[in-house]
């Protein structure tokens, strides 16, 4: 697939917001748009998650969930790019759940809804689910008791029901901040991937869609 001239949404946390960048032109979705020719649109918000929250956040603009956001989108996208879930293991109150679940207020049932009102809004695109990266607190089980591979797992599974092609740079981004020098050079807060880090994802998200 050319990226030339396509239409690609980004619905994101604050890793597609560009937080830990230098400034918007260094984040992934600006630098696919100046390196490849690509019309992108940066649907990431800092601090929201695909599940719908219990107790709403002192700042509401983090309680956007996902799923809420779809209708806002622009709706002529040629590719819709999925990446998150990072925040809702990291401060996320929603229960886990279940893979039989289907409303947004569990992290499960969150992903079938989101993957359900992208296909009938969207149903010529072309997907692209992107799972977490690797963050410095990954093993410290959450308020659930769940680790961060557990949601991974989950966006994996849910994805592979509705047959959406997962870019899993969780296994390949390359970079695991429990490694000091990897940390200091593309993820200096264990979260948030630096200007250098966005370079990274660039290659690796626009060799994805390339390859579908």
């Amino acid at each position: 697939m050319n990226l030339k001239g396509l239409k690609i949404d980004f619905l994101g946390d604050s890793i597609t917001e560009g937080h830990g960048c230098s400034c918007e032109a260094a984040r992934f979705s600006d630098r696919i748009a100046a390196e490849h020719g690509a019309v992108t649109r940066n649907y990431g918000i800092g601090g929201t998650r695909l599940a719908h929250q219990n107790t709403p956040s002192e700042n509401p603009r983090h309680d956007l969930d996902f799923p809420s956001r779809v209708a806002e989108m622009a709706p002529d996208a040629d590719v819709v790019v999925v990446f998150g879930g990072t925040n809702d293991f990291g401060h996320g109150d929603a229960p886990f759940g279940t893979p039989a679940d289907r409303t947004a207020d569990t992290f499960c049932g969150a992903l079938h809804e989101l993957y359900t009102s992208l296909l009938e809004k969207y149903p010529a695109a072309q997907f692209v689910i992107i799972t977490p990266l690797h963050r410095a607190t990954e093993c410290i089980p959450n308020m659930h008791g769940k680790v961060l591979k557990d949601y991974v797992e989950e966006i994996r599974r849910a994805a592979e029901y509705y047959s959406l092609p997962v870019l899993d740079l969780y296994a390949e981004y390359g970079v695991q901040p429990a490694v000091p020098v990897m940390k200091d050079m593309y993820m200096p807060d264990g979260l948030h991937p630096n200007d250098a880090g966005h370079v990274i994802l660039t290659n690796k998200i626009a060799k994805f869609i390339e390859s579908l």
